[in-house]
């Protein structure tokens, strides 16, 4: 269906050619003719989830190099419809439609691409429903909710075809290209040990509580593939990241996904054969805080290799020297790198070179967006017209989205863990209870 659609664009911008190419004398607009040129490659988009995100959006498909039309805002949420629409309007010259259901998005055939910025629980069951229609998916961090989703999301891509990427941005990053192809070379001799940190001063959240659905929100649709259970206050608006594992994956999930995939990639590792953590919840005990705000945690690959994270959620002490970044060590020196640029030092601490970006993409702030961003869309973009060589594929999204899991599981059964240094599985039959999660009847995953 998509393939014909494409031909029959592309066949009727031919077959207009010949009258257009002369001048607009036949009654043709400027724009009507602008619409035609490239038709063949254009992308009608949609977003699902029009929260803090949004902004990271516009210029990736504002750009009219990007060839592509926005044809769906949709989310649960009718005033983040109507604001997203507003919002969009100083970027673009048309009106998409808005839409409550990502299901009926994902059933208009003239949808190509789904940019997938749901809650975490949302994640890999609108991936898949998308690619299971025919859809290219864009999918924010983390890439699924829990270690089998993400095996899904690899298995489905190889069995359809259909690019999907998550929003793994710092992939896209030059200057951290540029680095980690020189780790790659050896500019810092072997590489061995990474040290990624993030630290946030998030405040005190509220505790939930049994109140009526807010106006305009779609309670049953929001809840989607998650059990059941009656709305609380102060849930569907971002504090569901913090409220238990129902929708969020916590910081690791949030935040830790990014930095733990530039020291996976910098270390050329795929899955650890031993995770440890401590972790708990440290500030404002009487909060509504439910998860661990504060987490140390280790991952052992083979070859002697180690990542650890350093994730503080409230307590913004910048304990080195960033609020985020990744520390990578080897025998002949150490770079830093973080959104910003990178240093290499040499073994003695001297710095050898500091490239900093001139980009502006979102460190610690809620929502965001920047350079990066725009590049990583964009190249999802030309990789699907088959232009560009995808900057992060699925399964690099997935293998780094699963440290941050198993840290998770790590935390909830209070236990080290020996993992199949193969597939990423656990040791542990306790543990692997947690490798999936219970779904709402008729939500299921498809394999």
């Amino acid at each position: 269906m998509e393939n014909s659609r494409r031909e029959f664009i592309k066949k009727a911008a031919l077959g207009t050619a010949g009258i257009t190419i002369g001048g607009l004398a036949n009654g043709m607009s400027a724009k009507s003719y602008a619409k035609i040129i490239g038709a063949n490659e254009r992308l009608n988009v949609a977003i699902a989830g029009l929260g803090r995100r949004l902004g990271a959006y516009y210029e990736p498909i504002g750009k009219k190099d990007s060839n592509v039309e926005l044809v769906y805002l949709c989310d649960v949420m009718k005033k983040q419809r109507e604001a997203a629409v507003q919002k969009f309007s100083k970027h673009i010259t048309y009106t998409p439609k808005l839409e409550n259901d990502i299901r009926k998005v994902i059933a208009d055939k003239n949808v190509d691409v789904l940019i997938n910025a749901t809650p975490d629980h949302w994640h890999a069951p609108g991936t898949w429903l998308a690619v299971q229609g025919g859809k290219h998916v864009y999918v924010e961090k983390p890439c699924s909710h829990n270690p089998r989703e993400g095996e899904i999301l690899i298995e489905l891509q190889k069995k359809s075809g259909k690019i999907i990427q998550m929003g793994n941005q710092q992939r896209s990053s030059v200057e951290t290209l540029d680095i980690i192809g020189q780790i790659h070379n050896g500019v810092i001799g072997a590489p061995y040990k990474a040290v990624a940190f993030y630290a946030s001063a998030r405040g005190e959240v509220p505790h939930q509580k049994k109140v009526a659905v807010p106006d305009g929100l779609d309670w049953e649709l929001f809840q989607g593939p998650a059990p059941r259970r009656e709305y609380t206050s102060e849930t569907w608006d971002y504090n569901w990241h913090w409220y238990g594992w129902l929708y969020g994956t916590a910081e690791a999930g949030n935040n830790a996904t990014h930095e733990l995939d530039v020291a996976r990639w910098a270390l050329q590792v795929e899955y650890p054969e031993f995770v440890s953590v401590e972790a708990a919840k440290r500030y404002f005990p009487e909060d509504g805080w439910e998860v661990y705000d504060t987490m140390d945690a280790t991952f052992r690959f083979p070859g002697n290799k180690i990542i650890k994270w350093d994730g503080n959620s409230r307590n913004g002490q910048k304990t080195f020297g960033s609020d985020r970044g990744t520390y990578i060590y080897g025998t002949k020196g150490t770079v830093y790198v973080d959104r910003n640029g990178y240093t290499l030092f040499d073994r003695d601490g001297k710095v050898i070179k500091d490239s900093k970006s001139k980009g502006s993409e979102a460190g610690t702030a809620l929502g965001g967006g920047g350079d990066m961003t725009t590049r990583h869309i964009v190249n999802f973009f030309e990789a699907i017209r088959g232009k560009a060589k995808q900057a992060s594929t699925i399964d690099e999204g997935a293998k780094s989205t699963l440290l941050c899991h198993l840290a998770n599981i790590a935390y909830r059964t209070n236990k080290p863990l020996s993992i199949d240094s193969k597939n990423g599985h656990i040791h542990d039959a306790a543990a692997m209870k947690l490798w999936s999660r219970q779904y709402e009847k008729g939500w299921e995953p498809p394999m």
